[in-house]
């Protein structure tokens, strides 16, 4: 039994050890950033045909993300006239209010106004 705990206490602190030594220093991110300003400057400067402008950007924003830990969370939130639930990337801004458009087949809840910030 103690053997059994000792190597759970010894695993944990490997786990431990090797989870602080992948984290990021903000010069890390800082550096990723300005790769990902420097390649938008690329995508942006006109040289390329859109579809190729889109998936180097796309690109760009996906090295980024990685570098940061991964893509922003998705976050569930009421609109605040609570008509509509949004489902969006946390830190997106909540449209303000809402209408109905009804048609035969179906209810959509749309944004009444652009979203507040």
């Amino acid at each position: 039994m103690t053997r059994l705990v000792f190597r759970a206490a010894a695993g944990s602190a490997l786990l431990a050890a090797a989870l602080g030594a992948s984290a990021q220093t903000p010069t890390d991110l800082q550096q990723a950033q300005e790769r990902h300003e420097r390649q938008l400057a690329v995508c942006n400067s006109g040289k390329l045909p859109t579809p190729e402008r889109e998936a180097c950007v796309r690109d760009a924003g996906i090295a980024l993300d990685r570098a940061r830990g991964g893509p922003p969370a998705n976050v569930t939130t009421r609109t605040p006239d609570r008509r509509a639930t949004v489902v969006a990337p946390e830190g997106a801004p909540v449209p303000g209010a809402t209408d109905t458009v009804r048609s035969r087949r179906s209810t959509t809840v749309v944004p009444a106004d652009p979203p507040s910030r």
